[in-house]
Order: C-alpha cells, then structure tokens, then sequence
C-alpha cells in the first residue's frame, strides 16, 4: 500500500532545495531532478508544493518524461485532498432548472 500524503505537507516542499509536486494524484519529490529538468529548473520552482497535473499536462509530456516521474514517486495524494470531478448529469440545465406546464393550462 502506498504512503498518502496530505496537501499540506506537499504545500511545505516548496522550495528549489525542497521541491515536491503532485501530478495525477501522485506526489513526487524533484528536488534532485531539478537541475535536470530539460524545460529549465524555473519551470518546476514555479510548481513547486502544489498541484503540477495542469502545468504537466498542458506542456505535452512525452511517455518517456512520464515513466521518469516513477523514480521520484514518494506517494499518493490523501483522498480527502483530491478534487471530486462532478458528474455531468448532476449540473442542472436551464430546460431541467425550469419545471415544465401541464399541456391544459399553456
């Protein structure tokens, strides 16, 4: 089972010498990796100590970048901290917020 770890705690690691994101879930610690970075070690400060899966995302990492993140894996992100996604039929749409007329009374 893997460790969790609370978004507090990832919030704390946010320095260049103490650098921790969480992607998908996942936490890692970059910190060694950060010089390594080839998008520069500016672009992972920037993240540092919070939530990276949009930034990640948005830049296109390749399969290759993804399979790296595995060496510096610490744990998964505590389930009280992860967003919940709303399902779709739950957001309610002006036809469905709006109750319909008996035909006899229009």
């Amino acid at each position: 089972m893997s460790k969790e770890i609370r978004l507090a705690t990832v919030n704390e690691h946010n320095k260049a010498t103490d650098l921790w994101v969480v992607i998908d879930n996942k936490v890692y610690d970059v910190t060694k990796f950060r010089l390594e970075h080839p998008g520069g070690e500016e672009s992972l400060v920037d993240e540092a100590g919070r939530d990276a899966t949009k930034a990640f995302n948005d830049v296109g990492h390749s399969s290759e970048a993804r399979e790296m993140l595995k060496k510096y894996y610490i744990g998964d992100l505590a389930a009280a901290d992860i967003k919940k996604k709303s399902p779709i039929s739950a957001t309610p749409t002006d036809a469905a917020a709006t109750p319909k007329q008996c035909c006899i009374l229009s």
